[in-house]
């Protein structure tokens, strides 16, 4: 196995991909003996059809079922490096921003070929798809998923571009009170879902804000996906403020954050559940 996007032109028979730091990396061989160091990578992983080679992941790699009896090696952020090693990996999927950097410098130092993704649009996620499956000898089972997301989305965008705005507001946690920008894959689905991002002109991916910011702002819809996929004590507390227009219409809703927070095919789901969500607030009106 070789990493050759630091030490020049890959060789005609090797198989290579560009990471999502304009990175080429290189193997030998297809990988047989993956592991993912983020949930969202196990994820997107299995959905390549890639499933199979997979020797380890962190925890909370809970999707699909298959996902939860992989052996950890920690957590995306502090792994178990003598672990991960162990089980001799010829290639880990990395996660841009949530993995500890030395410890992924020094897997690259033993000689361990690193793909780092972190897709921040829908067509990011489309080509991980290809770009994984490429690596692990399942591009037909990669060019069918990302080929079905991309269509998906499509008809999502068809569907509601004539649709009547609607602010909202989505709550990614609740103390501090943290949301998204326009730029976040989250908000690029309230928008293509013809919602109004109350908070989408800031400057921060996931700025934290104040329930004064949020009063003044007062969206027609808040959002929210709660600490868990059945959690909605969230919304729960937003009646402490009948005067908002969300909680007098009753445009409380919840999505399961795995649907909208991890940029996997499964973003499509969640893309459609909130599409759902601000159709009804519409007919609220």
């Amino acid at each position: 196995m070789l990493l050759t996007g630091l030490i020049g032109p890959a060789a005609a028979d090797q198989v290579c991909a560009i990471d999502d730091t304009d990175r080429e990396v290189c193997l030998a061989d297809p990988a047989e003996r993956i592991i993912a160091l983020s949930p969202g990578a196990t994820e997107l992983l299995f959905a390549a059809g890639a499933g199979e080679r997979l020797v380890a992941a962190v925890d909370h790699s809970d999707h699909p079922p298959e996902a939860k009896v992989l052996p950890s090696v920690g957590s995306h952020d502090r792994l178990d490096l003598e672990r991960l090693v162990a089980l001799q990996p010829d290639l880990v999927i990395g996660w841009v921003t949530g993995n500890p950097v030395a410890q992924v410098e020094r897997l690259e130092r033993l000689g361990v070929p690193v793909f780092r993704i972190e897709p921040r649009a829908f067509e990011g996620i489309a080509t991980a798809l290809e770009r994984l499956a490429r690596l692990a000898d399942s591009e037909a089972q990669g060019r069918l998923a990302a080929k079905r997301f991309r269509q998906g989305l499509a008809e999502l965008a068809a569907r509601h571009a004539d649709a009547p705005p609607v602010t909202v507001f989505y709550q990614v946690w609740d103390s501090p009170l943290m949301t998204v920008n326009d730029e976040h894959l989250i908000g690029k689905v309230v928008t293509l879902c013809g919602g109004v991002n109350v908070f989408g002109g800031l400057a921060r991916l996931v700025p934290r804000i104040d329930e004064e910011a949020l009063l003044a702002a007062d969206p027609e819809v808040i959002l929210a996906g709660g600490r868990g996929e059945e959690n909605r004590s969230w919304l729960e507390d937003w009646q402490r403020f009948p005067e908002l227009t969300a909680v007098a219409r009753d445009n409380l809703f919840f999505v399961p954050p795995s649907l909208l927070q991890r940029p996997t095919p499964r973003l499509l789901e969640g893309s459609r559940l909130l599409c759902e969500r601000l159709e009804v607030a519409r007919g609220r009106r």
